[in-house]
């Protein structure tokens, strides 16, 4: 574990593995802690790693400024690292949310970027569009699983504007690739894992806008690998396609009967493609 001052004096903890130049990790949530990531499926082993808490969350300090919390202003966290680790650039990873505070520091700093690892991002950022029949195509290939019935239907119920707080519960297992003991252990550390009043901060207005996004991405020069889910209703394939398709160089790669999680759903298939794309 190590620490370091951003900007604003605001300390901030991250978390190690491995010796060598770290794949700098960006959990999401938003503003989760990083401890949700775990050994990413065993990826330790093959590359060094340093995963990240965001202010806030996991061991890093609440800041004086609960404004920080947006995701643009948690751009300069990620620089202060890179200057703290002493390197020219960064091999920089992000998961879902954590994708926007990548993005936002791949479009600021483009040359302080090494290579680019996207595993299952928001496309919030780069505004592109999930539509509910995206979603409904996605879900429909669950059908044969004991836990869709009810699940279906709670989505039937946010989709037509009927949803209850419970529905959005039940929509849980869609999120993972197999709904088995450990999914359901991971799913249920997330409450205590994640900054909720943070969270709420995150992608308030004025964070930043996908066009002037995708105008920056346009031009970045480092190698991006975007991982998608099959089973991932919140970025499915054929719109992971259309988001690695924004970068000049980038590898989609789909990975088979996985989630929004996929280290938990096939270790050494996640592992294999990261690593690979790393050496």
């Amino acid at each position: 574990m190590g620490s370091f001052e951003s900007v604003d004096g605001t300390r901030l903890v991250y978390h190690r593995a491995g010796e060598g130049d770290p794949l700098v990790w960006l959990p999401g949530g938003p503003m989760r802690s990083s401890a949700y990531l775990g050994d990413l499926g065993g990826l330790a082993a093959r590359h060094p790693l340093l995963l990240l808490d965001p202010r806030g969350a996991g061991e890093s300090a609440v800041p004086a400024d609960p404004a920080t919390y947006r995701c643009d202003r948690q751009v300069e966290d990620v620089e202060a690292l890179r200057l703290h680790l002493g390197l020219d650039r960064l091999d920089l990873a992000a998961h879902s949310a954590g994708a926007a505070v990548a993005l936002l520091y791949a479009a600021r700093h483009p040359g302080r970027v090494g290579r680019l690892v996207l595993i299952t991002p928001s496309p919030r950022v780069v505004g592109l569009e999930i539509t509910d029949p995206d979603r409904r195509e996605v879900a429909e290939l669950r059908r044969g699983e004991p836990w869709f019935p009810d699940a279906f239907a709670a989505f039937e119920r946010i989709w037509s504007d009927r949803a209850t707080a419970a529905d959005w519960e039940a929509i849980t297992p869609f999120t993972y690739g197999r709904w088995d003991a450990a999914g359901q252990a991971h799913a249920a550390l997330e409450t205590d894992q994640r900054n909720a009043d943070a969270a709420s901060v995150y992608y308030s207005a004025g964070a930043f806008d996908p066009r002037a996004v995708r105008s920056a991405l346009a031009r970045l020069p480092a190698r991006v690998l975007l991982v998608a889910g099959e089973y991932d209703v919140a970025l499915p394939p054929k719109r992971a396609a259309e988001y690695a398709a924004l970068f000049p160089v980038a590898e989609p790669a789909v990975q088979p009967g996985a989630g929004h999680f996929p280290w938990l759903d096939d270790p050494g298939w996640f592992v294999g493609t990261v690593a690979g794309f790393m050496n």
